[in-house]
């Protein structure tokens, strides 16, 4: 009888101690697939949050701005890299928008300040001078392409010409006078000069008025010129 019970106590002794090792060898693979894992968790997110060397998003994403004023030997790399239009030297019936004077000029080969958003900049076309509600005419005969409001430029109308002119009109108040696919003439009220354009209400009421030739910006003073 005791050597039974002897045997017995042996049996549940190496059985307790077999537990036991599975049991730690079970919390050794626990946390080694745990920590594994975790180690490539967190390879994975760093891969995620690195771009890599020389990659950049679309330009249109990335809008060409600094919080600095560029260096001068370094403006070459600050600038947006557009190619000018080639102007066709036609002549045709050409009138400014508004009779008020440039208060910014035409910058797309460098930085220029903006007194609005306090960063540098390109700027795509001229604002002109107008007082709040004074008519916005047509540059040159077209069609009206489209009209909309957005938060940077305001209420916009385009107008496309012949010989691949495009002509943009913006910071105008909300009654516009034409529609998309109206025609126009030289000097016809297409809007009213107003505030509208967020990114320049430091320039008080004016006109933004800006011009591509074969889908690249020109400068408006330019395009002006060619007038008969």
């Amino acid at each position: 009888m005791s050597e039974n019970n002897h045997a017995g106590h042996g049996r549940s002794g190496r059985g307790y101690y077999i537990a036991l090792i599975l049991c730690a060898v079970a919390v050794g693979i626990t946390s080694y697939v745990y920590s594994r894992y975790t180690a490539e968790e967190e390879i994975l997110l760093q891969k995620e949050n690195v771009i890599p060397v020389g990659t950049m998003a679309p330009r249109e994403d990335i809008p060409v701005i600094a919080t600095q004023a560029p260096e001068q030997k370094n403006e070459s790399r600050e600038t947006e890299q557009t190619e000018p239009a080639t102007v066709p030297k036609q002549k045709r019936k050409i009138c400014s928008p508004v009779s008020g004077q440039e208060i910014f000029g035409y910058s797309m080969e460098a930085l220029s300040y903006n007194q609005t958003t306090r960063d540098w900049r390109v700027h795509n076309g001229v604002d002109l001078a107008a007082e709040e509600g004074a008519p916005v005419c047509a540059s040159c005969d077209g069609t009206v392409y489209t009209t909309y409001q957005d938060d940077s430029m305001g209420y916009t109308v385009v107008i496309r010409h012949d010989g691949g002119y495009t002509t943009r009109y913006s910071s105008l108040t909300e009654d516009l006078a034409v529609s998309a696919g109206d025609p126009v003439q030289a000097g016809q009220t297409i809007g009213y000069a107003g505030t509208t354009a967020l990114v320049e209400t430091a320039m008080g009421s004016h006109v933004h008025f800006s011009v591509t030739c074969q889908d690249k910006p020109m400068d408006p003073m330019e395009f002006l010129s060619l007038s008969e």
